[in-house]
């Protein structure tokens, strides 16, 4: 027989990952910072009013992109996996199995953040984003045959 997941589990699971992902923002700022590299004219005021330094500081630098990028990824899979993680729950999945979705997706994403910003060599960042999709696809799957089953 299912049982309804913990509540504490979803909120747990979720928070962690939403809070990672939103975290991104504030390493993303702190890389442009140190690395004086800038997209939009207004944030290269640190240089004050010497145009030439500004200018220098309009650019694109590899470290910051790479963080961008994994901000970008968290955006492209934690939004879906707490959208169908939610419509999971509603199945009434038995708790181990839920337990086990919840907390491998979570770590997968972990690794991943890690992987990218560092970098660690691949295929350690492309194992750990298959890892969360195939949870997150295996979460969709339940939803799926709950929903044609009812």
């Amino acid at each position: 027989m299912c049982s309804w997941p913990s509540p504490h589990i979803l909120l747990l699971s979720f928070t962690i990952v939403i809070l990672k992902m939103m975290l991104m923002s504030p390493l993303t700022g702190y890389f442009r910072i140190t690395r004086k590299a800038f997209q939009n004219w207004e944030d290269t005021w640190m240089a004050k009013k010497d145009p030439e330094e500004r200018k220098k500081m309009l650019q694109t630098d590899p470290d910051v992109e790479r963080v961008r990028r994994c901000h970008q990824n968290d955006l492209e899979n934690i939004i879906p996996f707490v959208v169908i993680g939610l419509l999971y729950a509603l199945t009434g999945p038995d708790l181990s199995m839920a337990l086990l979705h919840f907390r491998v997706f979570v770590g997968s994403r972990f690794i991943h953040t890690v992987a990218y910003v560092m970098p660690l060599p691949q295929p350690s960042r492309a194992l750990s984003w298959i890892v969360g999709m195939i949870t997150t696809f295996s979460m969709a799957y339940r939803v799926f045959t709950t929903a044609l089953n009812l």
